[in-house]
């Protein structure tokens, strides 16, 4: 199985489905991106699940930089899938097609979220 990003008009992606992998074609069929995508009137690309921030998490080769989500973008040029931006105040990054906070996270091991209104990491605390 191999998953497909439907893509409307401006590049947006509207909904991952599900489909054949790339090699297993039929008489008939050239691509299928080409074919889901005819059939669902939208441009449609292949994504991997497997990709995240251009590493792949099982080691093997990353592919179309991020996994596309509803909401992500899709950019021809960098042949990418982009997420949608968390905060105003983050910052793209080329290398990983990902949006990335200002400050860095802290690396210990703990949970921690984005404060926008103070552009600082904090940990929330629910109690024990």
């Amino acid at each position: 199985m191999a998953q497909y990003a439907l893509i409307d008009e401006n590049n947006i992606v509207v909904e991952v489905i599900t489909g054949r992998h790339e090699y297993d074609l039929p008489d008939g069929i050239d691509n299928w991106e080409t074919y889901y995508g005819n059939l669902h009137g939208m441009l449609c690309k292949r994504t991997s699940y497997n990709t995240y921030a251009n590493e792949h998490v099982q080691g093997g080769v990353p592919f179309r930089k991020n996994y596309a989500g509803p909401g992500s973008t899709w950019d021809e040029t960098r042949d990418a899938f982009i997420p949608p931006k968390e905060y105003p105040s983050w910052l793209f990054d080329e290398d990983t097609c990902t949006w990335v906070a200002p400050v860095p996270k802290p690396d210990d091991g703990l949970t921690y979220f984005w404060d926008e209104i103070n552009q600082t990491w904090f940990q929330f605390d629910v109690g024990e």
